[in-house]
C-alpha cells in the first residue's frame, strides 16, 4: 500500500489535475478540461492513505454507486494507470442522446400492410395521429414518429 505522500507524488505528477484541500486532511483533485460536469478525479484522499478515483464513465472497472473506486491498496502503477484511463474518459464529450430520425408525415392519410394482410389507415385528425382498422378506431398518437414505431413494433409497412 503506498503512502498518502506517495499518492499525493503520483497524483500531483499528472498536470491537468488541481489539488483543492477539503476537510479532515482530506484532498481532492480535479479535472477542469472535463468534458462532463463530473469535474472531481480523486475524492477524499485521506492521511490514512484511503481514497476514491472516480471511474464511472470506465466500463471494465468495478464501481459503487457513485462511480467511485476505493484506491487505499492500489500500487503506483495500478493508481496511475487508473487516473490516466479515468482522465482520457472524461475529456472525450458525452455521447449524444439517440435521436430519433424524423419521418415527413403524409399530407392526408396513409395505408400499413401486417405481415397476413391485415390494412391500417394512418389519419391526422384535429392534434391526433389516429390508426383506423376499418372504421375502428385503433390507436391514436400525439405525432407521426409515435406511429412509425408502433407500426414497425406490430411489423405494419407503408404500402
Amino acid at each position: 500500500m503506498l503512502t498518502f505522500e506517495q499518492k499525493i507524488n503520483v497524483i500531483s505528477s499528472f498536470p491537468e489535475l488541481e489539488r483543492k484541500d477539503v476537510s479532515l486532511g482530506r484532498v481532492n483533485f480535479h479535472y477542469e478540461g472535463s468534458a462532463h460536469d463530473k469535474k472531481t478525479v480523486v475524492y477524499h484522499l485521506h492521511p490514512g492513505g484511503n481514497g476514491f478515483v472516480y471511474a464511472g464513465l470506465l466500463d471494465d472497472v468495478k464501481v459503487d454507486a457513485k462511480g467511485l473506486v476505493n484506491i487505499r491498496d492500489y500500487s503506483e502503477e495500478e493508481l496511475r494507470e487508473l487516473i490516466a484511463r479515468a482522465i482520457e474518459a472524461m475529456s472525450e464529450p458525452p455521447a449524444a442522446p439517440f435521436a430519433v430520425k424524423e419521418r415527413k408525415a403524409p399530407a392526408r392519410e396513409e395505408d400499413w400492410i401486417g405481415s397476413g394482410g391485415a390494412v391500417l389507415t394512418v389519419r391526422k385528425e384535429e392534434d391526433l395521429w389516429c390508426i383506423y382498422a376499418g372504421l375502428n378506431l385503433d390507436m391514436a398518437f400525439e405525432s407521426y414518429n409515435e406511429v412509425v414505431q408502433y407500426m414497425a413494433e406490430e411489423e405494419f409497412q407503408r404500402k
